[in-house]
């Protein structure tokens, strides 16, 4: 029998803002209760990126589900002296109720795009709002840096080393899943190939090295220690000493058995190493042993490693990927866009909103390869074919989700499907998006609604 894989303990109901709680108490009291419409969308782009890859759904769907408040927290807020006893028990009682549709995992998007929306009395729809946030942000952050890496890394190896340098542990652990999702090879965080079947893959650290007489009787023992993933971290001292060393180990251990399957280059000027180590194996007989390099990569430096010819066949990739060095945060919101029927509008200065229930229609030419997207008003049709489908009703999936492999096959083709300078890291002309004449409509009715006209 299968071992069921560990889990985080997940946070629970509290681990929102403050806000959130005094809002609802306020509603409660007043009895606004009504159907709300929040959509999570980006205002811009920044101009390190040419689009977004959605990510993070599964964990959204399993936190509506799940949402309650348990006996110890609503204990814990009465101590806080600001909530009234009625309203604890309505929180009590409290459940997510309401639908949700979205873009499935994988798919690319672009600024005012919702790619959630949640429809559900407002005090549901509102309490909601600070972990959805956490939850879609983060991983479609990391998602969307992992797919540029791996628009720039065609047939090569790609690890997730992030773990050590994400913020925190849950960070670590949906870098891995993002990651994977949008087209990584495997991860070297153990907990997410428990969790969520990623494959796992890893070396060796300097300190194995060092722990040993010398570098050779540590390459021998590890070998030996891991028959089966034979990869020598060799740049602890003299990184083609290293490889020499490798090259005059190998037959003594194919005597017994053991073959070396790759070294691993984590630090210096990798192209240069990789083509000196390169010609060294090479000489020595050792021609299908891969390179494999770390150390500071992000897809900059693997587009220029590979453009000078670099002979390196895969990229563990860290910092760069788990903290999105280059873009550390989407501009984004999730924003009431309804309420009671009534469309509603934020016109706070840069942050405006397009009010309303939206569709995204995505229109491909006949290679099938995008060529625009429409904004438009869910009750209407526009050309394209929609983005948005309903994932949840009161408070249930309508449907199992897909595995996460699954997910990666959509998401391969949903990055085939953009324009070839989205696909690249040189600066391009924004991708159109253009907003439906009833959504200009709605804003003007709403401004006018807000302004007491």
């Amino acid at each position: 029998m299968t071992a069921k894989p560990p889990r985080l303990a997940a946070p629970g109901v509290l681990l929102t803002d403050l806000y959130q709680l005094t809002m609802l108490q306020g509603y409660f009291e007043r009895g606004m209760t009504e159907t709300a419409v929040f959509e999570f969308f980006a205002r811009e782009l920044p101009a390190c990126r040419h689009f977004y890859l959605a990510a993070g759904l599964e964990q959204a769907l399993d936190y509506l589900e799940q949402l309650r408040f348990s006996p110890a927290e609503l204990a814990w807020l009465a101590t806080q002296r600001m909530f009234k006893p009625a309203f604890l028990d309505y929180l009590a009682a409290l459940r997510f109720t309401g639908d949700v549709h979205a873009m499935p995992e994988g798919t690319p998007f672009f600024a005012d795009e919702p790619i959630l929306r949640v429809t559900a009395p407002l005090p549901e729809a509102q309490l909601v709002e600070s972990r959805l946030i956490n939850l879609l942000h983060f991983q479609t952050l990391v998602a969307s840096k992992a797919a540029r890496i791996v628009l720039q890394a065609p047939g090569k190896r790609l690890v997730d080393f992030g773990l050590r340098r994400s913020h925190g542990a849950e960070a670590g652990l949906f870098a891995a899943r993002a990651s994977y999702l949008a087209g990584f090879s495997a991860t070297a965080t153990v907990l997410a190939g428990a969790q969520f079947g990623i494959p796992l893959a890893g070396t060796m650290a300097h300190s194995f090295v060092q722990a040993h007489a010398d570098e050779r009787e540590a390459f021998a023992h590890f070998a030996e220690s891991l028959p089966q993933s034979v990869v020598l971290l060799i740049d602890t001292y003299d990184t083609e000493a290293g490889a020499a060393r490798v090259v005059e180990l190998a037959p003594q251990l194919a005597a017994r058995g053991l073959a070396v399957h790759g070294v691993r280059l984590d630090s210096g000027d990798l192209g240069a190493h990789a083509r000196r180590v390169r010609a060294i194996l090479d000489a020595g007989g050792l021609g299908r042993v891969t390179l494999f390099a770390s150390g500071s990569v992000d897809e900059y430096l693997i587009r220029d490693l590979l453009a000078q010819g670099a002979p390196i066949d895969g990229f563990g990739v860290g910092t760069r990927l788990d903290t999105s060095s280059d873009a550390p945060a989407l501009d984004c919101a999730y924003k009431l866009q309804e309420y009671a029927g009534r469309p509603c509008r934020k016109r706070s200065e840069g942050k405006a909103t397009w009010p309303g229930r939206k569709q995204v229609y995505r229109r491909y030419d006949e290679a099938g390869c995008c060529q625009g997207d429409t904004l438009a008003l869910d009750a209407e049709v526009a050309d394209g074919v929609p983005l948005l489908a309903q994932v949840m009703h009161q408070g249930q999936r309508l449907r199992p989700s897909p595995s996460l492999d699954e997910v990666r096959r959509y998401t391969r083709a949903q990055l085939a499907s953009l324009p070839p300078a989205l696909r690249g890291l040189d600066p391009a002309p924004p991708y159109a998006v253009r907003i439906s004449a009833s959504i200009r409509a709605l804003a003007a009715e709403a401004d006018r609604f807000s302004a007491g006209l």
